[in-house]
């Protein structure tokens, strides 16, 4: 099985076009289940490819508003490479939206793409989930603010949290996605004086730097300052570490998620992620 097999090809693929701004695909990445999206230019000989933008740029530049600057390389493939490599790819990367180029931008293969395949048995799924999930798991309580949430989400460099009640039990799951949702980017201005931060607002991201006494334009990530139980998923789906790759891939896909807590009896054995199933092939 090769990428042209599963891949979006590019007349259904989502493009944002340079020049813009942040707001074309924040709208794209607020709307749809998008990890990125490609960046296009009309060129003298055609369209041009011009990389990612990710959901992670979104975030962690909130003060960059051009395409331009805020589009990423990452390494592409082709329509005629082997599903296998693609995945192997994927995992070594992280990469969970690879463009397939050839000259120019000719779809896009995801991650989801691979699972669909492991899901319909097109590929190899009879590994079990314990054998590729990751033991370490990233938790929140559900009475952190949300803005606190993110940060700890920034941090820890995943992009979910198990979510834990007062007594420590599972009572959700708090993803990038749900705080993509909810994020609003605010413009306005602050005199800069000599720091950099604003002290009346502990959890917005400055784009302010010391230039001296002045004011200057902000740019700010706005999020909800509710805590996260607000925002969280609380209908939890879990799987066993004994079932197979092929079960949890039906159930990402069921439910339209990107990873599962995996349990033993009513314990956190661990939390297995779609680009994990990857590493069955």
């Amino acid at each position: 099985m090769n990428v042209a097999d599963v891949m979006t090809t590019r007349e259904d693929t989502v493009t944002v076009e340079v020049p813009g701004t942040r707001d074309d695909v924040l709208e794209y990445l607020q709307d749809g289940s998008f990890s990125s999206v490609p960046v296009v230019k009309d060129g003298a000989d055609g369209e041009e490819y011009r990389g990612l933008v990710t959901r992670d740029a979104l975030i962690d530049r909130p003060d960059e508003d051009q395409l331009a600057l805020l589009a990423e390389e990452v390494t592409t493939t082709t329509a005629d490479t082997a599903i296998e490599e693609v995945a192997r790819q994927m995992v070594e990367t992280g990469d969970r939206r690879v463009p397939v180029v050839d000259g120019g931008l000719e779809g896009i293969v995801t991650v989801t793409d691979v699972v669909r395949a492991i899901a319909n048995d097109d590929l190899p799924g009879d590994t079990t989930v314990d054998a590729v999930a990751g033991r370490e798991v990233n938790c929140v309580y559900a009475g952190t603010p949300l803005p606190v949430a993110e940060r700890e989400l920034s941090f820890a460099r995943v992009p979910y949290a198990v979510v834990l009640d007062g007594d420590g039990e599972l009572t959700g799951m708090l993803t990038e996605v749900d705080v993509l949702e909810v994020a609003r980017v605010v413009e306005g201005e602050a005199d800069t004086g000599e720091s950099i931060a604003n002290q009346d607002d502990d959890w917005a991201w400055e784009g302010i730097k010391a230039v001296g006494n002045r004011y200057m334009p902000t740019r700010n990530v706005e999020l909800p300052a509710e805590s996260v139980e607000e925002f969280m998923t609380p209908d939890l789906v879990t799987v066993g570490k004994r079932r197979t790759v092929r079960d949890a891939a039906q159930l990402m896909l069921e439910h339209d998620i990107e990873q599962i807590p995996v349990v033993t009896g009513d314990e956190l054995y661990g939390v297995v992620r779609d680009i994990d199933l990857l590493e069955a092939l």
